[in-house]
């Protein structure tokens, strides 16, 4: 630790515990949630690093998380944020294979808004150099969801269907979902994304805003029979959506980007078509 701080400039989080709402991804005016601070600068323990930040991500996670709506509750005057992408420079016992090396992370012990962070050497990847800092700071969370869900989705034939689908996780899957003979579904709210993501890989794109998407779900359904829904947006359509697929169906939410909450409607296809609505946390996967 020679040679570093004593102390440390960092995003602290303003908020205890859980907010009891709902709200979304969103924030007006991040003063509400967020402060600047000095904290002194952490010391790793065995099996972790300290990591000297050079580029941290802001995921939806984050914000639910800012908000008190995330699954797990918030330390009030602790460093907010979940990953980014830094030099490691200093080492608990047992870490030392690390020292020196630049890492994409996932913040364990500290948040990962801090001029310096510790975490599990576990919770790190060595970067190749042709990695930017931007790319290495994003290097986990996304591509590792989107790895575990398709590869949920591959359990139940060989379509599935992606809500949000011109997100960074929507626009991961469909391409993992292609690179291993699946065929993406893509919802999306606009109709322009959707030769993008045809050539990120998606076998069909529907766009979300079309007064007929429903019957044309209905229709690609009979066709190509995806038992699997990875839903980010968790909104009316959702459940028009999981209605329309064929039997044995699951319904995976994995967010909540609608401001309307679903209302079950057939409720029926719960018991005598075998559907399925469960929820997916990178954390407990």
């Amino acid at each position: 630790m020679t040679d570093l701080p004593s102390t440390m400039r960092t995003v602290v989080l303003k908020h205890d515990g859980y907010s009891g709402t709902m709200t979304g991804p969103t924030i007006e005016d991040a003063s509400e949630w967020l402060a600047d601070a000095e904290l002194p600068v952490p010391t790793p323990g065995p099996g972790q690093v300290l990591i000297r930040l050079r580029t941290a991500s802001v995921n939806p996670s984050d914000i639910h998380f800012i908000k008190g709506e995330y699954g797990q509750p918030r330390v009030k005057g602790a460093a907010a944020g979940f990953e980014g992408c830094g030099d490691v420079v200093a080492t608990g016992k047992g870490a030392e294979g690390l020292q020196g090396l630049r890492v994409a992370f996932v913040a364990a012990g500290s948040g990962a808004w801090a001029e310096y962070v510790v975490t599990q050497m576990q919770m790190c990847i060595p970067l190749r150099p042709d990695i930017s800092d931007d790319d290495g700071a994003a290097q986990i969370v996304n591509p590792l969801t989107a790895m575990a869900m398709v590869d949920m989705a591959k359990e139940d034939g060989d379509a599935f269907v992606v809500s949000a689908a011109t997100s960074q996780l929507g626009k991961l899957m469909c391409s993992l979902g292609r690179d291993q003979g699946l065929k993406p579904i893509a919802m999306v709210r606009r109709a322009e994304a959707a030769p993008m993501l045809k050539e990120l890989g998606a076998a069909e794109v529907l766009v979300t805003t079309d007064p007929d998407v429903a019957h044309q779900f209905a229709e690609l359904s009979a066709r190509l029979k995806p038992r699997v829904f990875l839903d980010a947006v968790m909104d009316p359509l959702s459940e028009q959506i999981f209605c329309a697929m064929p039997n044995r169906a699951r319904w995976i939410c994995y967010g909540k980007l609608g401001s309307d909450a679903p209302t079950l409607t057939q409720t029926g296809q719960l018991i005598f078509m075998g559907k399925r609505i469960e929820g997916f946390w990178l954390t407990n996967s």
